[in-house]
């Protein structure tokens, strides 16, 4: 039986756009053909939900009985991919959760496939946030994440100070995504569809839709930059599957 690969999405800060980042892996999952579930910690409501029903479910994270929801049937469901879509601030308590529950222990002996996407802000708080981090990183793929949302600029601080945080974890990987155009960001949440439905002129099911074909074109453009930063960090190869030669959603 291959691995549970377990893919936490999350900030110490809000508003660095974590739960576009977590739409984005959905998507390109789903393209690789790749079966996957999410949770959504933003309970009792959920933004990833209202984009990926059908294979999200909402959970509070802070309690025992959804933890158990989402790491008892890791060896149980057939998704061979978990996405955990982590609200604002609950970064660094659901590492100590895993850690305490002994995830982080099964990760690092090689029984569950462990990454995280860290989600970055362009202040000086983020690199805190990388320390605090580099502290549940044994055993686990750390991805440091620059999300290009509301023109951020990365960084305010000087190459050498952002280094010196970034070596503490050893094989940590940088990913950039890129900026989406802010009015095609703007018909995709109105829209309520994943990113690759909106390009595809499809409604949430699956029926023909209107949307604008300047629109579509710069999703298309920007999940199409996206993904090429997932398939040079190797992403399917970390979840057992190689990349398709004809992507689905890619029209």
């Amino acid at each position: 039986m291959a691995k549970p690969v377990v893919i936490v999405v999350g900030a110490d800060k809000g508003g660095v756009g974590k739960t576009t980042v977590s739409r984005t892996l959905l998507d390109y999952f789903n393209a690789n053909n790749v079966p996957t579930r999410a949770f959504d910690t933003e309970s009792p409501r959920g933004t990833l939900r209202r984009f990926h029903p059908d294979i999200t479910e909402i959970v509070d994270m802070t309690t025992t009985s959804d933890q158990m929801k989402i790491f008892d049937t890791l060896n149980a469901v057939s998704p061979s991919v978990t996405v955990i879509d982590v609200r604002a601030g609950l970064l660094s308590p659901a590492l100590a959760s895993l850690r305490d529950i002994g995830f982080l222990d099964a990760a690092k002996g090689g029984q569950i496939i462990f990454s995280v996407f860290h989600i970055l802000g362009p202040s000086i708080a983020s690199l805190d946030e990388i320390a605090e981090t580099a502290n549940f990183m044994q055993g686990a793929k750390y991805f440091l994440v620059k999300n290009f949302i509301n023109d951020t600029q990365f960084f305010q601080w000087d190459q050498s100070t952002y280094n010196s945080y970034f070596h503490r974890i050893k094989d940590a990987t940088d990913l950039t995504i890129p900026k989406l155009n802010e009015m095609a960001f703007e018909q995709v949440e109105v829209a309520s569809v994943p990113f690759l439905k909106f390009v595809a002129n499809k409604d949430i099911n699956d029926d023909a839709a209107n949307y604008s074909f300047v629109l579509r074109g710069y999703v298309r453009h920007w999940l199409a930059n996206v993904w090429s930063e997932f398939d040079r960090i190797k992403l399917t190869d970390l979840v057992g599957a190689g990349k398709s030669n004809a992507r689905g959603g890619e029209k």
